[in-house]
């Protein structure tokens, strides 16, 4: 059969040959659809190259898309963020379509009843009953480097790119992938970083907020922007409803602004600030504004009342290098558009990196303002250097007293949380400092600031070799004291935050800093099981820790 070699050109082909060609013409029939069907599925059958920081396990099931017919998108729509077919997980997402919008703002992939009775746990309110802030104290946790990358979070997505790329931050990440793989990469991020188990596990904590990093190009983006626009839209919403299902309540934090607000990578494009500063600072803010007024219309809604508690304008302004009167002026029209927009939920503004003491008097004239002050003691080149009893005895002074004057309207701006803080003692973390970067620790943060710069090992003096191998090491190694060193710390940290109106660690989970991930120190038992199951509130004596070498 098949084909036959010729002596008389004669007879080339046998007839086993022609039902051959005839089966397999019949299976192509069969399999090309199904395969398209499913490429489109999984992503439009994009390129998958280019890495993630989720990759492992299977591909979603997407179940819910059998129930639905291909011809009911809109040729318009078809191979657009709006196209369920092309989503990489449809998990718990409504995947019947519609154009609808709210305040420009798509509402695909909602499903239309919500319930507002749930609790997060028997110390709090249900979500449609009133929390009664400055009495009941906020914990909460934040979900970082998820919708808005943090390279110390996610490593894995910049490991593979050598020094001389230049592949820093989302900006130089997403350029470099180009728009296809970079929307690839980041939706496999965005279903597999973050589920609802995560929300699961962070209710059975004790947590009763969530803050929810997310970035402008979740909105829109603009000429010259590499970022991927819109898919993570889609994931902040079924977010959102996920703390409704576990009843935690939202803090709303864009932690990424139009031209930068701060210059540092987590802001998207490390480098210059843009944001109300440069040739395109007014734009940029005005683009920021804009984006508010889209964002508050939407979360006006009704479905949003109880869920959404805090809404913020801007994560860390760098205030220290912007004008501050031309930030609050800006604050002040945002806080202005939100209003109008129908949303009374609580608003937040960051410290600006002033000083708390600096804030008295300030924004007057906006309502339910809260101020948010980071507190860290590992990124000042005069506090990391604390030796262990020192630091805690920070938190349990320095901080409280802080937070206590600032949280007085009398003495201080009035409400005031912190937004961020850890149990970390050193700057180790990989690319914590910016990819490719040294530490503070080891004296490898050479900068071009001599104020900021630092060239000589910053551990505790007289300690020894300032090395992050320990630092950095997996929990299983840690001694019995290194580790009630480091829940002392936490909760030393807590009850000092709680003398405001509550607190956000940052953050909920990371790929390899376990110092940075609640998660991780929880099961490391560097951390409470339930977040109010504590030994310490910094009443008792602190311990000197003598025996705990101050490099590990």
């Amino acid at each position: 059969g098949g084909y036959i070699a010729e002596d008389n050109g004669k007879k080339r082909f046998g007839r086993k040959f022609w039902l051959f060609v005839i089966s397999v013409v019949l299976l192509l029939v069969i399999l090309i659809p199904v395969g398209v069907y499913v490429s489109r599925k999984h992503g439009g059958g994009q390129d998958s190259s280019g890495g993630g920081s989720s990759d492992d396990g299977a591909d979603p099931a997407n179940e819910n898309l059998k129930g639905v017919d291909e011809n009911d998108i809109p040729s318009t729509a078809k191979n657009t963020y709006l196209d369920p077919f092309t989503w990489y997980d449809t998990t718990d997402f409504n995947v019947t379509y519609t154009d609808e919008t709210v305040g420009g703002l798509s509402v695909m992939g909602l499903n239309s009843a919500w319930d507002d009775g749930t609790q997060a746990n028997e110390n709090v309110p249900p979500l449609n009953k009133n929390w009664v802030y400055g009495t009941m104290p906020i914990r909460g946790v934040n979900i970082g480097g998820w919708l808005s990358i943090e390279p110390f979070i996610t490593p894995s997505l910049f490991k593979s790119y050598k020094s001389n790329q230049g592949i820093i931050d989302e900006y130089t990440l997403t350029k470099e992938l180009g728009p296809q793989k970079a929307a690839k990469m980041l939706e496999k991020h965005y279903a597999k970083f973050i589920q609802e188990d995560d929300f699961k596990q962070i209710q059975a904590a004790g947590f009763d907020h969530v803050r929810i990093s997310y970035a402008y190009w979740a909105v829109t983006t603009y000429p010259g922007d590499p970022y991927v626009p819109k898919i993570s839209w889609r994931y902040l919403l079924r977010a959102i409803e996920y703390c409704r299902k576990y009843g935690l309540r939202v803090n709303l934090d864009l932690h990424a602004l139009p031209g930068s607000q701060n210059g540092w990578n987590h802001s998207g494009r490390q480098g210059a600030i843009g944001w109300l500063n440069g040739t395109d600072g007014d734009s940029n803010a005005q683009r920021s504004l804009d984006i508010h007024t889209q964002l508050s219309t939407f979360f006006a809604q009704p479905r949003y009342k109880n869920v959404i508690a805090i809404y913020g304008l801007a994560n860390e302004p760098k205030m220290i290098a912007l004008p501050t009167s031309v930030v609050l002026d800006w604050e002040t029209k945002a806080a202005a558009i939100v209003r109008k927009s129908g949303m009374q939920q609580y608003l937040v503004v960051g410290d600006g990196f002033l000083g708390l003491s600096k804030w008295k008097g300030q924004l007057s004239g906006v309502q339910n303002v809260i101020l948010d002050v980071h507190q860290y003691t590992i990124f000042n080149k005069n506090q990391i250097n604390f030796p262990h009893q020192k630091k805690i005895q920070y938190a349990c002074q320095g901080w409280t007293d802080q937070m206590e004057q600032s949280n007085n309207a009398i003495t201080g701006f009035g409400p005031t949380i912190c937004g961020e803080w850890s149990q970390a003692d050193t700057d180790c973390a990989v690319f914590l400092n910016n990819v490719n970067t040294g530490s503070r620790w080891e004296g490898t943060l050479p900068t071009s600031d001599p104020t900021t710069s630092v060239t000589t090992p910053h551990c505790p003096p007289n300690s020894g070799t300032c090395s992050c191998e320990k630092a950095n090491a997996d929990p299983s190694a840690y001694s019995d004291e290194y580790k009630q060193w480091l829940m002392m710390y936490a909760e030393a940290q807590m009850a000092s935050f709680e003398t405001g109106w509550g607190w956000f660690y940052w953050t909920w989970v990371t790929e390899s800093a376990p110092q940075w991930s609640w998660k991780a120190g929880m099961a490391a038992g560097t951390l409470p099981k339930k977040t109010w199951q504590r030994d310490f509130n910094c009443t008792a004596d602190i311990p000197d820790f003598a025996d705990l070498p101050e490099t590990y």
